[in-house]
């Protein structure tokens, strides 16, 4: 078998649709890429536009007619991709291929149900593309790190958000009876409220307490939210060390991201495209 073969299945036009639509290394795929990240932005901010009130009510058909336009464009690249793939549904379940589903659902959807449209605006997740096509592959490394680490640290992150939930229902519910009503601390919920603002030193200052006591509880609540706060820096960063450490001993590839290939792999399951160093 081939490479082209490999990466795009059998038939010459599968792989010389891969050819322009997975790569970038060729002239007629980075045209490609440059052309579909200027369809994409001129989407989302056609998107964008139809949430002003004045342009909508003005232009609101037009910009109606040119969102399905790009809808349907988008609908047919989606299918082009899944046809030329070897895998298509490896590839529909990757990262890209469920961010470039998610460009195209919104406006079907809202066939169904009212208020979908503004959802379209996840299509600026697809500029991720232009990642690969100015050879900043890395970044996209780094950015699975991160997702990996807030896999791996659920558990962590979930005590410390319990631990917090409860300091704030215990100070609220102490900030209620000692302020009250007068104080804008009109419930426990309300003062939960402000209790979340105080812990994390956010201070809208639309509630504040005025007895003594109440103005003591609120400055050790806001010691207490700057140690908080550092709280979740460690644990992430543990992680993040973690991971980057486990991550050199595995084959990722530089195009799609995906990880977790054989290290003697030539090309990457999910894109076919040929891994870096092999």
């Amino acid at each position: 078998m081939t490479r082209a073969q490999h990466q795009a299945g059998t038939g010459p036009l599968r792989q010389k649709l891969f050819r322009v639509i997975f790569r970038s290394d060729t002239p007629a795929g980075m045209a490609f890429d440059v052309l579909l990240i200027a369809a994409i932005l001129v989407s989302v901010t056609v998107v964008v536009l139809t949430t002003v009130q004045q342009v909508n009510m003005r232009h609101g058909r037009l910009l109606y007619f040119i969102e399905w336009a790009f809808t349907i464009a988008f609908t047919v690249e989606y299918a082009m991709r899944l046809y030329c793939v070897r895998r298509p549904l490896r590839y529909a379940t990757s990262f890209y291929g469920i961010v470039d589903l998610l460009s195209i659902l919104p406006t079907y959807l809202g066939l169904l149900f009212t208020g979908a449209g503004p959802m379209l605006v996840i299509r600026i997740l697809r500029i991720l593309r232009l990642f690969r096509v100015m050879h900043m592959a890395d970044y996209v490394t780094d950015a699975n790190i991160l997702l990996e680490v807030l896999r791996t640290s659920w558990r962590k992150t979930l005590i410390f958000v319990y631990t917090v939930i409860t300091l704030v229902v215990i100070f609220a519910t102490l900030m209620h009876f000692i302020e009250g009503p007068e104080a804008g601390f009109t419930s426990i919920p309300m003062s939960m409220y402000w209790g979340i603002v105080t812990l994390t030193t956010v201070g809208y200052g639309d509630i504040t307490p005025l007895t003594a006591p109440g103005k003591f509880i609120a400055s050790i609540i806001m010691i207490l939210g700057y140690g908080i706060i550092a709280v979740p820096m460690g644990i992430y960063f543990s992680e993040y060390t973690e991971a980057s450490r486990r991550r050199k001993k595995k084959v990722e590839c530089k195009s799609c991201g995906q990880k977790g290939h054989e290290p003697d792999a030539r090309y990457c399951r999910t894109c076919g495209e040929e891994l870096k160093g092999s």
